[in-house]
């Protein structure tokens, strides 16, 4: 069962209930603690949100077990883990395999490679909270919590707290003038589908870039995003003239097998230790071997 202990060093007395609120407790994590096998102590006495708290209680809050998908399978495939922590955790994502489950492909997604992971760790009260998700055929990092606290933790944040750079492989050669720049035009839903574009109700959407390398026809381009719009990388890119290797919705058809394009960076801070935390990797085989590809001239 998995505890968290803080220390109450307000000068005020608060109630127990809004002091956890105001630490990233959420309301469901609060009556979880309640209801399914957990509890709050104040100095090692059991106590209810209503509890009083005062200057120097030391506050232990046991989460209960959380309810899980019983239609949600392990899967024993491989899974990447790069960074982990007690309650959260970064994997490395594949291509061509989901963030989360869908409705449709409910078995091999990163959240079911966790519950085997968990398993087999002896860790069955842990649940996968998948926070910073990636579309499936892009790879790279996905920060996942390990439970309801941190999932709470890392929302309360908002997005604008965590850096998230890509690599992406493009079509056509920029400009001098264009090497470097912000992208900030508005992406919307285009039809009943998936695809997205530039639309002028859209939300609002904006995209650092610099250009890392160039070959006859092809680049190299290193983007940070500054807003997390669905597709927002694949359509801004679209929107200059250079759509992505291996991304006919949005781009040209050629011979790469998936979207050229690999979250390699990611950086936070931890909402547990305060610490910032910055992960690194490298390219995919499969981008390394197109970039090789297009420096030969061999596509």
């Amino acid at each position: 069962m998995q505890y968290f202990k803080l220390k109450f060093e307000n000068k005020t007395p608060q109630k127990l209930g809004r002091f956890l609120l105001r630490n990233g407790f959420s309301k469901r994590a609060l009556t979880n603690s309640q209801h399914n096998g957990g509890m709050i102590l104040v100095n090692h006495h059991r106590r209810y949100t209503s509890y009083l708290l005062h200057p120097g209680d030391e506050v232990i809050f046991i989460l209960g077990e959380e309810k899980k998908n019983q239609w949600l399978k392990p899967s024993t495939n491989q899974l990447n883990i790069v960074f982990e922590q007690h309650d959260y955790l970064v994997v490395n994502k594949e291509a061509g395999v989901l963030s989360i489950p869908s409705r449709y492909e409910d078995n091999d997604a990163v959240v079911n490679r966790l519950i085997y992971y968990f398993q087999k760790n002896g860790q069955k009260d842990l649940k996968p909270h998948v926070i910073t998700r990636l579309d499936r055929d892009t790879s790279g990092l996905v920060l996942v919590g390990k439970n309801a606290v941190a999932h709470a933790r890392f929302s309360e944040m908002g997005k604008d707290c965590f850096i998230k750079k890509y690599h992406a492989i493009v079509h056509g050669n920029f400009s001098k003038e264009q090497e470097t720049g912000t992208i900030d035009a508005p992406i919307g839903k285009l039809d009943a589908g998936v695809k997205r574009g530039i639309v002028a109700n859209g939300q609002r959407s904006i995209t650092k870039y610099r250009v890392l390398e160039q070959v006859n026809g092809a680049s190299l381009v290193e983007l940070q995003l500054l807003t997390g719009r669905t597709h927002q990388i694949r359509v801004h890119m679209q929107y200059l003239g250079h759509p992505l290797y291996g991304d006919p919705l949005y781009g040209i058809k050629d011979n790469f097998k998936r979207q050229a394009l690999n979250c390699f960076y990611l950086k936070f801070d931890d909402p547990f230790s305060e610490l910032k935390q910055e992960i690194t990797i490298s390219e995919p085989v499969d981008m390394k071997c197109l970039w090789q590809s297009l420096i030969s001239n061999k596509l």
